[in-house]
């Protein structure tokens, strides 16, 4: 496979870029690499990118553009499932900076293209005001690529499509013109053109257009038509809705808002098999919901093997059901949406499936099913191996009389093929998400993906539905559009095309003059796809099957859905959060190292390109937990750290970072020599110059009085073993001290997690930060055999620290030993509330605000210790909606990190703690949590044992 490197002619673009706009030109082969895929099978190296900081730097690169006869691709969030938004072109990626809510005027609000969907809405919550289309990657699809696709979302039977809630598109055309196209537009030469060729084809249209609310293929040349201007619906907004950046650049919109409904409930129908769904949907229908949404077993099984879902789903079923059916009622009236509800459980009677509803009134419940149901279609895309669900008949839609029928005979296609098709999404409109499992390096399976796209088409027009139902057409489908259409409709979309972009520079080969879906130059796997052989991973990785020991293989778990650029409150992608750069986010490392494990990008995963694109991971572990197909970058980043270690040796920095245990240690005899750096005046400045270590961050100090193992036996009962690490051991020992109170007043003995000498067990995790792996094994080793003689549980209380012993040591040392420990090991918390042994407590403060440490969130041990405070008298425990405190270890104390640290700690972590009343507690499980509080609020944190320990 060929490496991406720079092409003739990239240069002088890049330079006029430069010089001619005020945007962030980005024209490595790493940068093109990162822009060269979305979440769709394909792979088009870009000629560079552009992101633009004003609709000015747009107009000026698409002059530039225009007189260097290079194309020009406008790209929102990336997510596109079709391949719309990968081409040979000069990418804009307007997400970072075209974002703002330009003015809210009634029920219309006008935006830029690049802000999200998530964000509009909560712009919009004080004017009791939302936009109703909403897809399930609502958190990260930007409106402009929401226009570009005409998405639908889940509501659809309600508010309809993005092209009937879009009321008029500022739009920069390709010969740089602007025109307003909506409701009122001026009748341009342009505009008369285009109505002579909607009256010219409106016969055919008539006939050709499918009947269907979930058409998106194609043009919207139905606004074109005679009868549409006559009834309301000729608003030329709807031709660019669809239009997949073909036509036009949208430099501003005009959305229509609807009010909020503030209240909702939602029933949870079970199905004995998956035709009697389908066959349901069309009476279920008729109560009027806001929604109805299908999960097949497929999804059930796959959801139930993620950790954040599996809980969820087991509380949505009743029994082992084969398919459900999710129904959603919104309004206003209390008492009317209990009636819907009612009526939903008369109607499941009705159909002979009495008692087969599971309510949900409770909004976490309801959240919880919700955030599910979104993470649907990547959920999906969960298995471990080469052969994985594939979107190319993705979204086709029928009439709901014929739904049962249509998915009856596709799945019999699917068998003749010997493949498995997995079914999901919107049961009220007929347009189920149907992904065929086959494997995209194998020719034979392509052949088969074009085979079956071309039985269900010829299906899907035998009903007369629609080939395109949601994710519009890209490359996938834009080349089914004559047969779907006829050749003269789609003579009409190239009439269109040629109107408004008669050099095709804007998106070429989408909708209209298309390459073949199954070219498999365009695939992210061409047939000369080759991993490195050379490449030997020091951690296990064989969950995952295939070359380098499986480490490609769980790269390539990231197929590009973009989870990891939300910005609601848990974890994931912290560093994305305060630079939005594609580089400093999980999908854009994932896809670095995958080219670069694949020689893509020269110099393999030691590399310059891929030590920078790691270079902001704070290893938060937020994509294990959050990420839907499970892509650990945290993990991956010691391989990188490994990689760069073998090559060029460890740097002196990281070496002193990673020998803390062995340096705390021994300064526990002169604590005020080994704290002289922040007391001598210069020698903070020094260790900036000389040690990378910001002048400006004092380190923490190390103590005299720290803990010792033998303070760790005390109490009678049932026996736990104290784990004590180096932070809470050297730095802050009244933390153990605490927990061994806490322990005994809770009925336990406490003993110390120690071996057979005098060193402290440590976990390793200071030496896998710096990737010396070899170093981190020896003392997972020597854990292990202190620690087989019992099978006690193992309790700690810094979360990086413990969660090392449930999850690197089976990655380091994989087998029966690891896994045993790791089903042991607890923070004090977590064991506490799950053996709900806390003995009562008394009153401390009025109210405790709570940070949960990255590697309790991703491990699901935040809710524990939240719950644990609870349990105190009079005090309000309230968590922080926060994501990583920025900190992450030695991360915030670097100074080419020091602003990135600062920044992510100020998206919500600090303005909550200055927020704080001076009599309440703030707590933070984490050392470098606290330390980050402690140093940019002045306000102290506490573990939370020592809150425990106050209330004993």
């Amino acid at each position: 496979m060929n490496a991406i490197t720079p092409r003739i002619g990239d240069s002088r673009l890049a330079e006029r870029l430069r010089r001619e706009t005020e945007g962030e030109v980005r024209f490595t082969p790493a940068d093109r690499g990162r822009y060269a895929t979305d979440a769709s099978i394909y792979q088009v190296e870009p000629i560079g990118v552009l992101v633009p900081k004003t609709a000015a730097d747009v107009e000026a690169a698409m002059a530039i553009c225009r007189e260097e006869g290079i194309p020009i691709l406008p790209r929102g969030g990336g997510t596109s499932q079709c391949g719309q938004t990968v081409n040979r072109a000069l990418v804009l990626d307007c997400t970072k900076h075209l974002r703002r809510v330009l003015s809210v005027e009634g029920d219309t609000a006008r935006v830029e293209p690049g802000i999200t969907l998530g964000a509009l809405n909560e712009a919009l919550k004080t004017s009791g005001k939302f936009f109703p289309v909403d897809p399930s990657t609502w958190q990260r699809c930007t409106i402009g690529g929401m226009a570009g696709n005409n998405s639908c979302g889940s509501k659809s039977i309600r508010y309809g499509l993005m092209a009937d809630n879009v009321r008029a598109i500022d739009a920069i055309l390709a010969d740089g013109s602007r025109h307003v196209f909506g409701e009122n537009a001026p009748n341009t030469d342009l505009v008369a053109r285009l109505h002579r060729l909607g009256e010219r084809e409106a016969a055919e249209i008539a006939e050709k257009f499918p009947a269907q609310l979930r058409r998106v293929g194609g043009y919207n040349l139905d606004a074109l038509t005679p009868d549409a201007r006559l009834h309301g619906r000729g608003n030329l907004a709807r031709l660019l809705v669809g239009s997949e950046g073909t036509l036009a650049f949208s430099a501003a919109l005009d959305l229509k808002l609807w009010p909020i409904k503030p209240r909702k409930v939602v029933g949870i129908c079970q199905f004995p098999s998956f035709r009697r769904a389908m066959e349901a949907s069309k009476h279920l229908v008729t109560l009027d919901p806001e929604a109805v949404e299908l999960v097949d077993r497929t999804m059930i099984d796959l959801g139930r093997s993620i950790p954040i879902y599996r809980a969820t789903i087991d509380q949505m079923l009743i029994g082992e059901p084969d398919s459900l059916l999710i129904v959603e009622f919104h309004g206003d009236d209390g008492a009317k949406l209990t009636r819907q509800l009612a009526s939903l459980d008369e109607m499941m009677g009705d159909l002979g499936l009495p008692g087969q509803v599971v309510h949900a009134i409770d909004a976490g419940f309801q959240a919880a099913i919700a955030e599910v149901r979104e993470a649907g279609l990547n959920i999906m895309m969960s298995m471990k191996n080469d052969a994985k669900p594939v979107s190319f008949i993705e979204d086709a839609a029928v009439s709901l009389e014929d739904l049962p029928d249509y998915t009856e005979r596709l799945t019999a296609v699917f068998d003749e093929y010997g493949v498995k098709g997995t079914w999901y999404a919107h049961a009220s409109v007929g347009c189920l998400h149907v992904r065929p499992v086959l494997n995209m390096k194998e020719g034979g399976d392509v052949r088969k993906m074009r085979e079956i796209a071309e039985r269900c088409f010829a299906l899907v027009r035998e009903y007369k539905g629609s080939h395109s139902g949601e994710h519009g057409d890209g490359i996938v489908r834009s080349e089914f559009h004559e047969s779907m259409f006829g050749p003269r409709i789609v003579r009409a979309f190239e009439a269109v095309k040629d109107e408004f972009d008669p050099e095709g520079l804007l998106n070429p080969g989408r909708v209209v003059r298309p390459p073949r879906m199954d070219d498999r130059s365009l695939f992210r796997y061409p047939p000369d796809y080759t991993p490195l052989r050379d490449v030997k991973p020091v951690l296990d990785w064989s969950a995952h099957p295939g070359p380098q020991a499986g480490f490609l293989g769980a790269v390539e778990m990231c197929n590009n859905n973009g989870t990891c650029r939300k910005f609601d409150a848990n974890v994931m992608c912290p560093s994305y959060r305060v630079t939005r750069d594609e580089q400093h986010l999980t999908r854009g490392r994932a896809n670095t190292l995958r080219l670069a494990l694949t020689g893509q990008i020269p110099g393999g995963i030691a590399s310059a390109e891929v030590q920078e694109a790691m270079s902001l991971c704070v290893s938060c572990k937020g994509c294990k937990r959050e990420c839907p197909t499970g892509v650990d970058m945290a993990r991956m980043k010691i391989e990188v750290l490994a990689a760069r270690n073998a090559q060029q040796g460890v740097p002196l920095k990281d070496r002193l970072i990673a020998y803390l245990p062995v340096i705390a240690r021994y300064a526990r005899f002169a604590p005020w020599l080994a704290n002289l750096r922040d007391t001598v005046p210069g020698l903070a400045r020094l260790s900036e110059r000389f040690l990378g270590l910001a002048a400006g961050r004092s380190l923490p100090r190390f103590r005299g009085d720290v803990f010792r193992d033998e303070e760790a036996r005390a109490g009678e009962g049932r026996e736990v073993l104290l784990f004590g690490d180096t932070f809470n051991r050297y730095f802050e020992p009244e933390n153990l001290r605490a927990a061994v109170r806490v322990l005994v007043a809770s009925g336990y003995s406490v003993k110390p997690a120690m071996g057979d000498d005098a060193r402290p067990l440590c976990c390793g995790r200071t030496y896998l930060a710096a990737g010396m792996v070899e170093q981190a094994r020896a003392e997972a080793r020597r854990t292990l055999a202190a620690l087989a003689h019992s099978d006690a549980p193992v309790l700690g209380l810094e979360p990086s620290c413990l969660m090392t012993l449930r999850d690197e040591f089976m990655a380091m040392l994989p087998g029966p030993e690891s896994e045993a420990l790791a089903s042991r090991a607890f923070l004090v918390t977590e064991f506490l509330e799950a053996e709900g042994t806390l003995p009562a407590l008394k009153p401390v403060a009025a109210a405790a605000h709570i940070h949960g440490h990255c590697h309790q969130k991703a491990f699901g041990a935040f809710p524990a210790a939240v719950k644990a405070l609870r349990r105190v008298p009079g005090m309000e425990a309230r968590p922080i909606a926060s994501s990583c405190c920025g900190m992450a270890g030695a991360f915030g104390y670097e100074a080419k990190n020091l602003e990135a640290s600062k920044a992510m700690a100020e998206l919500s972590l600090l303005p909550a703690v200055r927020a704080a009343a001076p009599g309440d507690v703030i707590v933070a499980d984490g050392t470098s949590c606290r330390h980050q509080i402690s140093d940019l609020s002045g306000r102290e944190a506490l573990h939370s044992i020592r809150i425990l320990d106050k209330a004993l």
